[in-house]
């Protein structure tokens, strides 16, 4: 691929998750009116062991994501799939074992079925889309960082969702959000199309759900450390969505033990609370003249990020979140909501 072409890339390994963040990751490169390149990287993909995490256990769930519109495809002759509910996505059913008398799939050609069903399925639910499909045998987590270097977004899955531990999100992919040199979106499995819209009332049925306004994007900002690769991002998201964006600062008193002898308890709160609510305004000023037609809330409130960025998930399109490139780690923060958040989660690197 031509370094001077801008591309959304995801990550593709047969899983259900890895389907979803491929649609997802389709709707974002239309949006954004970028090439979308569809990566396979790695060993031998598995019912049992796709390369960026499980199947999430069988048993009711959300749903699988539809490619709207989508029409028929043919299967690849290699590649059994399994049959698809009504409206939904197929998705493909790699077999880890040989049939008993068929002859046996070469890896790479399972490989190469699992791309082609993507790219099929894709092309017909977004006809306009630009799709592009590259297969390595380099193992996934430097697979996805290198291709990071030359992408404007990587989009990975989740391993779904639970009530008692959130998103399964795998080491390939915690260790891309921790070092990739873009933006790294993750993705639950069973994310819909609709979930990122504001939801219509069950008697309104005047609106389509693809016409009803996006979700707001949510922002998580500390202004005494702006970075303006992570206010672009965001403020870039909510422009491309024509959606509201709003802005959450979290802050708390240092404990008691972190204090010096003698020296007392921190001023009146609520000046703190005053002067934190100012200087976020001032940070977010010249982005408001930059992005005049983006709607844009601002939050200062005591307490711990996570637990307030988590809240704030339940009612967005996309979280955004920032990682210093001084440290190729998450943050606690960041970690939690990863695992935990109820919405797409962007995190983006910056200096």
């Amino acid at each position: 691929m031509r370094e001077d072409i801008r591309t959304v890339t995801v990550g593709v390994d047969g899983s259900r998750a890895g389907l979803d963040a491929a649609d997802w990751a389709a709707r974002e490169a239309e949006r954004r009116r970028l090439t979308l390149r569809l990566l396979h990287a790695g060993g031998e993909p598995t019912a049992s062991g796709p390369l960026f995490g499980s199947e999430p256990p069988s048993g009711p769930g959300r749903g699988r994501a539809p490619a709207s519109g989508a029409g028929p495809a043919s299967e690849p002759a290699s590649e059994p799939a399994s049959e698809p509910a009504s409206g939904s996505v197929p998705r493909p059913r790699v077999r880890s074992r040989p049939v008993p008398g068929q002859p046996a799939v070469p890896p790479r050609d399972l490989q190469r079925g699992i791309l082609d069903r993507a790219a099929v399925q894709l092309s017909y639910a977004h006809p306009t889309l630009e799709i592009a499909a590259r297969r390595t045998d380099t193992p996934a987590l430097p697979a996805l960082l290198e291709a990071a270097t030359e992408s404007e977004t990587v989009v990975l899955g989740s391993r779904g969702f639970s009530g008692y531990t959130g998103f399964l999100v795998g080491p390939v992919a915690l260790g891309v959000a921790a070092g990739a040199a873009c933006p790294v979106v993750l993705v639950r499995a069973g994310e819909l199309p609709q979930d990122e819209r504001v939801s219509v009332d069950a008697g309104d049925d005047t609106t389509a759900p693809a016409r009803t306004p996006y979700r707001p994007v949510v922002l998580g900002l500390d202004p005494s450390d702006p970075a303006d690769e992570l206010i672009g991002y965001a403020f870039d998201a909510a422009g491309v969505r024509a959606a509201p964006l709003h802005v959450v600062h979290t802050w708390t008193l240092p404990p008691l033990r972190d204090r010096a002898a003698g020296v007392g308890a921190p001023g009146d709160t609520a000046a703190q609370q005053d002067a934190r609510e100012r200087s976020l305004a001032a940070v977010l000023e010249p982005w408001r003249h930059k992005f005049p037609e983006t709607e844009v809330s601002e939050e200062v409130v005591y307490g711990h990020a996570g637990h307030h960025l988590l809240k704030a998930s339940t009612r967005a399109g996309l979280l955004v979140v920032g990682r210093s490139t001084a440290d190729k780690r998450l943050g606690r923060a960041a970690h939690s909501l990863l695992h935990h958040s109820t919405c797409p989660v962007a995190v983006v690197p910056h200096d």
